[in-house]
């Protein structure tokens, strides 16, 4: 059974960070995973990924102010998020692809957790 489960969404202002956390569990970890976020009445999109070999990809929207990492041995994904805007305001998810390659595009990400949500006044 596969499970991905995110946590440390909230509220902050401006300015402020948090750290999202999403525990994975019944799926091989070696895939390539990401994060993704959904604003009211927007699509879906991929802000950063991240390799087994630990490489990693960011949006340009969040690029030098999001950090994506993994715990390989507590099999935890995190995104690390400075400086946030009020933009940043969306559900966030986390996701895990079936292969080793990363893509930004959620139509190639198998599992989802539930979402968490980050809101920026």
């Amino acid at each position: 059974h596969v499970q991905l489960v995110e946590s440390g969404g909230g509220s902050v202002q401006a300015g402020g960070s948090l750290r999202l956390s999403c525990a994975l569990s019944g799926v091989t970890w070696r895939y390539c995973m990401g994060w993704f976020r959904q604003a009211p009445g927007k699509e879906r999109e991929g802000i950063a990924t991240i390799g087994s070999d630990g490489r990693t990809t960011y949006a340009h929207s969040v690029k030098d102010r999001f950090t994506i990492s993994r715990d390989n041995a507590e099999r935890t994904l995190y995104l690390q998020m400075n400086s946030l805007k009020p933009e940043d305001t969306a559900m966030y998810y986390c996701a895990a692809r079936t292969s080793l390659g990363c893509s930004r595009y959620p139509r190639d990400y198998r599992y989802w957790g539930q979402g968490t949500q980050v809101t920026v006044s």
